[in-house]
């Protein structure tokens, strides 16, 4: 069983891989575009992701989540990762961080 500090570390660890992760059409991580959703960290190390894409027909729909959980899985104390795609609520540019805004020019 992982200590609350433990699975805070992790959870900033997955953060920090996830954005190392592009859209392959947009120079901002997934992460700085708003298309985590939620994570969360078990007690037993087991990390369930919640995420969208920016729409239905985004060319990297299968290879995004595929690669969210690859990251995530090279994390030592994760020991297991749910990556899930949902719709709901639909993605929209005012989900981006400051930073993304600001390097994409979206003010």
């Amino acid at each position: 069983m992982l200590t609350n500090e433990q699975m805070q570390e992790i959870d900033d660890n997955v953060i920090h891989a996830i954005k190392s992760c592009y859209d392959p059409e947009i120079p901002v991580n997934i992460y700085e575009l708003g298309l985590i959703y939620q994570i969360k960290v078990k007690s037993d190390g087991k990390v369930t992701i919640l995420m969208t894409l920016t729409s239905p027909n985004c060319p990297a729909a299968q290879s995004l989540p595929a690669e969210v959980k690859e990251r995530t899985e090279q994390i030592n104390e994760v020991t297991g990762v749910d990556v899930e795609v949902v719709w709901d609520p639909p993605w929209n540019p005012s989900m981006m961080s400051e930073a993304a805004r600001l390097e994409l020019g979206i003010f």
